[in-house]
């Protein structure tokens, strides 16, 4: 089957997502940037979680403009994915609430890292459903950059239980090896762009 209704469905739950989130946001109850203070640990978790949503939304559209192709693990793998993801705006509530509890914040990542298993799954679906030959499963190659966020989260979400700190300093790590551009994606769509034109 086509991927056009499975990549307009993420994308719907991704927006709704990411507009919870926002309206998570508290004002401040002044008028001044110092009342604006007490809102900056939630304005943090915020822009962590939106980054990692939009992280996972961008890469997510690079899945499929390799293999458009799709079956019913995928569709499963994705839903576990977007499962997760729809949890990030109870968690950065938790997270404000408790003041960075040790427990929230190992939520958090237990949050971050189930919806990077669920991306893991859903590459893996897709690549049995497409054959190992196919264009993301040469993309990937040994995938070290989803093999280290996995490892990363697993190392961050028991350091939360002794420092907070230590498991958000992971959480950025994580947001930083992603944010830097990976080529592969692009790299794919260049080759299949230049055999075609051969």
């Amino acid at each position: 089957m086509d991927s056009k209704r499975l990549e307009a469905f993420t994308d719907g739950v991704v927006a709704i997502i990411i507009t919870i989130m926002v309206l998570e946001l508290k004002v401040p109850d002044g008028s001044s940037l110092r009342d604006l203070a007490a809102s900056l640990p939630l304005l943090l978790a915020y822009v962590l979680s939106f980054i990692n949503v939009g992280l996972y939304w961008n890469n997510h559209h690079h899945l499929y403009q390799l293999n458009p192709r799709i079956d019913g693990r995928v569709l499963w793998a994705n839903l576990f994915l977007l499962f997760w993801l729809s949890l990030v705006p109870f968690v950065i509530r938790w997270l404000d609430d408790s003041d960075y509890s040790i427990g929230a914040t190992a939520a958090y990542g237990i949050v971050l890292g189930m919806a990077a298993i669920g991306y893991f799954l859903t590459e893996r679906a897709i690549i049995a459903c497409n054959g190992k030959s196919s264009e993301l499963s040469e993309a990937l190659g040994m995938d070290w950059k989803g093999w280290g966020t996995l490892g990363l989260y697993a190392i961050a979400i028991p350091a939360a239980f002794y420092s907070r700190w230590i498991a958000i300093l992971l959480y950025v790590t994580v947001i930083a090896l992603w944010v830097i551009p990976d080529r592969r994606f692009a790299r794919a769509v260049e080759n299949r762009t230049a055999d075609r034109q051969r």
